[in-house]
C-alpha cells in the first residue's frame, strides 16, 4: 500500500526509511550517498529533510509485511516565478521489493499527488544506464540530456547524470494514490 506520511512523522516510520536509504546505499544506488551509510546518519537525514521541506513537499511510503519497502518525494520549487514546477527525488525502493512494479506505482502515486497539488512539470535526474533511466523512458519522461561526472556513486567512482522532465496533463494526474 501507498500512502502520504503526513507529520509529525513517527519515530518508527523515521526509523524504516533510514533503513531504506542504508539498504539503497549498500545496494550500489545513487541516492546522493557514499558506502558505508549508517542507520544513524540516515535516520538524521530524513529527519532534517522532512522537518525543513518546504510547504507542500509531499513524502510517499509503500509498505509490506516487513515494513518500508519504499518511499518516493516532490519538492515544490522554491522560486516565485515556477508555482507550477516541482522535482521528484529519492525513488527508492528496497532491494526485497524490487522487480514488482513498485517504482512504477510510487511513480503514478507522486504524479497524481503533484497533478492535485497544481504541479504541470516535474523534473528529476538519475544516474546514467541504471534501471531507474529506463523506467522514466517507459513512462513518459524526456530526456533534457546527460551532465559528465555529476555525482559520485557510493563507492567513489564518479558516474554521468540525466536530466528529465514531465509535463504533466489531466491524463497523467488521474491515478489514485492507493495502490
Amino acid at each position: 500500500m501507498i500512502e502520504e506520511l503526513t507529520r509529525p512523522v513517527s519515530d518508527a516510520d523515521i526509523h524504516g526509511l533510514a533503513e531504506l536509504l542504508v539498504d539503497a546505499v549498500t545496494s550500489g544506488a545513487a541516492v546522493s550517498f557514499m558506502s558505508p551509510l549508517s542507520l544513524e546518519t540516515a535516520e538524521s537525514w530524513w529527519r532534517e529533510t522532512i522537518a525543513s521541506s518546504r510547504r507542500g513537499a509531499i513524502f510517499l511510503v509503500a509498505r509490506d509485511a516487513q515494513g518500508i519497502a519504499g518511499s518516493v518525494q516532490m519538492h515544490p520549487a522554491w522560486a516565485p516565478n515556477q508555482p507550477h514546477r516541482a522535482d521528484i527525488s529519492k525513488l527508492i525502493v528496497h532491494s526485497r521489493a524490487r522487480r514488482a512494479g513498485l517504482g512504477v506505482q510510487l511513480m503514478h502515486a507522486i504524479e497524481h499527488a503533484a497533478w492535485r497539488a497544481g504541479i504541470t512539470l516535474l523534473t528529476l535526474d538519475t544516474r546514467r544506464g541504471d534501471a531507474a533511466e529506463r523506467l522514466y523512458r517507459r513512462l513518459g519522461w524526456t530526456s533534457v540530456g546527460v551532465v559528465p561526472g555529476y555525482a559520485l556513486d557510493s563507492d567513489g567512482t564518479p558516474h554521468d547524470t540525466v536530466v528529465f522532465y514531465k509535463k504533466l496533463t489531466p491524463m497523467s494526474g488521474t491515478r489514485s494514490i492507493a495502490t
